[in-house]
């Protein structure tokens, strides 16, 4: 039976990564601070409470245990990789790390994105993080034979998240009447990945030996525009879109922060091959279309009483870009 912790594990990517992880039979262990219940995990995993970046109560939360893979879905920066590389190094079999396809080269030079395009990102520093992360995790593997597994999810969502720029605040805008902006003239396409989907790929590559050293991006094939997405919503909310196009640039000019993720995320076509993925995983063929997600998110987020009012500062600033611009 192939033991794997996961550190996270209920966040909207890894907590359908558990779910099947468990139902294939794995031994599944789950690390987290315990501060987030909007997904609850499924019976048989053994739950441990601790601060991942701290590694005095990561070694007593873990106390000395080993894993075959252990997946860490909470690392940003290059300094918890390289913690990382010095607590788990003689831990686990398979360390897997969860970046981001947004490290790649953007915008990038050829469409579609593979497993070998550059990781060059100058818009955003969580990307360039990543990329840094990723470089130092594989520096060790190199070094010292730390088994690193790289995995890139690209914009995956569950039923919790409305999977664009602003979330269900972009839901509670169109309810009301409210211009939504969207980056560019909205021909730009995006790829958008269901989490069961990505969970596929993701598990299939759990405990595999072949799959140390490498680097995978795991994605749908569902890669509509801008425009398409928003009207996709428009219609499941039954209300008409009243879209706003706006540059990446304006944006950045309201909100740096937010600016920086629609141009160094957003602003360009992002559509990637999946090939390598499907070698390893032959099974990962994601089904989900972007309407049948849409309408399960709409449909969670009104039975839990969201309504015509998003986050206040989302509101606040999406306002000001529709003033400005």
């Amino acid at each position: 039976m192939t033991s794997v912790l996961f550190i996270g594990g209920n966040g909207q990517i890894s907590a359908s990564c558990v779910d099947l992880a468990v139902s294939r039979g794995m031994a599944v262990t789950v690390l987290n601070r315990g501060t987030t219940h909007t997904r609850s995990l499924p019976d048989g995993v053994e739950v441990l409470h601790a601060d991942a970046h701290d590694v005095a109560a990561l070694g007593e939360a873990l106390a000395g245990r080993e894993f075959d893979a252990v997946a860490q879905f909470r690392s940003f920066k290059p300094e918890h990789a390289a913690a990382d590389v010095e607590f788990f190094s003689g831990r686990t079999g398979q360390f897997v790390y969860i970046s981001s396809a947004s490290a790649y080269q953007t915008p990038p030079a050829v469409l579609p994105v593979t497993e070998q395009t550059p990781l060059e990102n100058p818009y955003w520093q969580y990307s360039r993080d990543k990329a840094a992360s990723e470089e130092l995790l594989f520096d060790a593997y190199a070094d010292r034979a730390f088994p690193v597994t790289v995995v890139r999810p690209s914009a995956t969502y569950d039923r919790t998240r409305v999977p664009t720029s602003g979330g269900w605040t972009d839901a509670a805008r169109m309810l009301r009447g409210a211009p939504v902006a969207v980056v560019g003239d909205g021909t730009t396409q995006w790829t958008l990945t269901h989490a069961r989907d990505f969970a596929v790929g993701f598990v299939g590559l759990l405990g595999r030996a072949d799959a140390v050293g490498e680097a995978f991006h795991i994605t749908s094939d569902f890669a509509p525009t801008w425009n398409e997405i928003f009207t996709i919503l428009s219609e499941i909310l039954d209300v008409e879109a009243n879209l706003l196009h706006v540059p990446a640039t304006e944006m950045a000019t309201v909100d740096a922060d937010f600016g920086a993720g629609m141009l160094g995320d957003k602003a360009n076509s992002f559509v990637l091959d999946n090939s390598k993925i499907r070698g390893f995983v032959p099974e990962f063929a994601p089904s989900t279309t972007v309407e049948q997600g849409f309408a399960e998110s709409v449909a969670w987020h009104l039975e839990q009483g969201f309504g015509p009012v998003g986050d206040p500062k989302l509101e606040a600033m999406f306002d000001e870009i529709v003033a400005r611009h």
